[in-house]
């Protein structure tokens, strides 16, 4: 110890001053790297909550002594990444987040016997709205909604019933497309007892006006024929372009496709009779006889009057006569068809498909195009046709040519690693992470070599003595130096730099004597009661 204190005042108390700031500069300094380095890496909880979501949560996450972090004005809570599901799962347990709106749970805590019917109906609303609002935000690229529904109540001693009625007002990332807005509508619709999609309004945050809630909509009664058309296109084109990518690569096939349709909708009535197919359906049959005898004697009639007739008398004529009838009925075969088609009918699909060439290396390593054979494209062609449904008679049509796209073939996508990188499987954050913790241990070596080092060095290392003439100075009986001639020096930088210089060595020497008396005290204390006993 003793030595420490003597070390410590032999520095001095700047240098004392100097260390003892280099430490604690130092100390803090790792202190904050440590820190970093152990602070656990942060993850996102959940995004896009409202007030009331993140204040709850934000309560459950202090009740719990969990750290977290706010970003994007309490929207976007974050929280260390190996409690994430665990904090989900408790959360979701509580109830949180609840979506901004108010859903069926506001029966849970409600005083049924003492709480009148109109307010029963206005909580029976706001839970409608609060759960259709949860609904519709589940829809890609909704980030709000607010629903409110009309439910009109039958006035008494009247026949006709006010169809009920709602508007959605919506926050969307982008734009939604008419297939989604009709799928909201149809949502809304379905979950309400009554509603008709045609009394659904739908406006977005901008104001701009993507349902007509008014009667007569054709919006609501399904995809209008351009939507159908383009839909269709879309379809078919996707599946060429997937066959015949697949034969000539990714991205070296073009394909459009036009589709011609009729939107007329056609009743077609039509009678047809079969004269082969008849069923006897009734058969009647008639037959008559009849036989008449000759005229009895004495009987007068013209035939006995006449000349030569009067000596038969005595012979007897009989007159027979048969009649056959016969009625048949027949029911003949009679076909009536119906025929309806619907609007949307295909009439002409037309298929274009450019297809490019096909890139080998030459001996120099250099990318050589030649176009496919007719054989290729013929193939190509064949598999469009059946792509398509392609129907002769109906005038389809189909293209394909080979052309040498404007750009080069596209790089192959790049390999997955494998091995030990594959079975760690890093991902974008411990990457940073990583990183983050290289750039700190860098900082910290470059701290300590290029600052810490060098302060230490210099408090630590001892100041040079210079080196003293050892002819002593000459001087007069004021004090006034003088020089070898005997005259006064005059008074000036030399003279200011030899009493600095003297005052090194005095104190120096002072220095030594105090370091000599302190390793020697009894032999110190005898030099000075000597000093005291001798005279003066």
């Amino acid at each position: 110890m003793q030595s420490l204190v003597s070390f410590l005042k032999g520095l001095g108390a700047a240098r004392l001053m100097a260390m003892i700031a280099v430490t604690a500069a130092l100390i803090g300094f790792f202190a904050f790297v440590i820190m970093r380095v152990t602070t656990p890496q942060m993850t996102t909880l959940f995004t896009d909550l409202s007030v009331e979501d993140s204040s709850g949560i934000i309560k459950d996450l202090e009740r719990q002594g969990i750290p977290f972090e706010l970003k994007n004005d309490g929207a976007i809570i974050m929280v260390p990444k190996d409690k994430v599901t665990r904090l989900r799962m408790k959360l979701a347990e509580g109830g949180l987040p609840k979506g901004g709106g108010v859903g069926y749970e506001i029966f849970d805590k409600s005083d049924a016997l003492g709480t009148t019917s109109f307010v029963q109906n206005i909580n029976h609303l706001r839970a409608l709205e609060g759960e259709l609002a949860r609904t519709i935000r589940a829809i890609d690229r909704i980030q709000a909604a607010r629903v409110h529904l009309v439910l009109p109540e039958r006035p008494l001693f009247s026949r006709e019933t006010p169809e009920p009625s709602a508007s959605i007002v919506l926050r969307v990332r982008g734009a939604l497309e008419p297939q989604q807005v009709r799928a909201i509508r149809h949502v809304v619709a379905s979950a309400v007892n009554g509603l008709k999609p045609g009394r659904v309004s739908i406006v977005d945050e901008a104001g701009q006006l993507l349902a007509d809630g008014a009667a007569g909509d054709p919006a609501s009664d399904g995809a209008t024929g351009d939507e159908r058309r383009a839909g269709f296109e879309k379809r078919m084109r996707n599946q060429v372009e997937a066959i015949v990518s697949s034969v000539v690569g990714s991205g070296r096939a073009r394909v459009q496709l036009t589709a011609d349709f009729d939107y007329n909708k056609v009743t077609q009535t039509s009678d047809r009779f079969d004269p082969e197919g008849r069923v006897l359906r009734s058969s009647q049959s008639r037959e008559e006889s009849s036989a008449t005898a000759g005229p009895s004697d004495g009987q007068v009639t013209v035939n006995n009057e006449l000349p030569g007739n009067q000596g038969q008398g005595g012979a007897t004529a009989r007159d027979q006569s048969k009649k056959t009838e016969e009625t048949n009925n027949y029911e003949i075969s009679r076909v009536t068809k119906t025929e309806v088609t619907e609007a949307g009918r295909v009439n002409r699909i037309s298929v274009a498909v450019l297809v490019d060439g096909i890139y080998t290396k030459n001996e120099k390593g250099e990318m050589v195009y030649s176009e496919r054979t007719k054989d290729q494209l013929d193939r190509i062609a064949a598999l469009v046709r059946s792509a398509i449904g392609f129907d002769q008679k109906r005038g389809d049509q189909v293209e394909i040519v080979n052309l040498k796209f404007a750009e080069g073939p596209t790089v192959p996508p790049i390999a997955e690693p494998t091995g030990l990188l594959g079975m760690l499987q890093f991902t974008k954050d411990d990457v940073m992470y990583v990183i983050e913790l290289g750039v700190m241990m860098l900082l910290g070596l470059v701290v300590m070599f290029m600052v810490i080092r060098p302060l230490v060095r210099r408090i630590l290392a001892s100041e040079p003595v210079p080196e003293v003439s050892s002819i002593p100075a000459l001087t007069d009986a004021t004090g006034q130096q003088l020089g070898p001639d005997g005259q006064p020096l005059p008074a000036g930088p030399s003279m200011i730099d030899i009493a600095q210089v003297q005052g090194q060595v005095h104190a120096q020497s002072v220095h030594r004597v105090g370091e000599l008396a302190e390793r020697n005290p009894n032999e110190t204390a005898a030099i000075v009661r000597q000093w005291l006993t001798e005279p003066a």
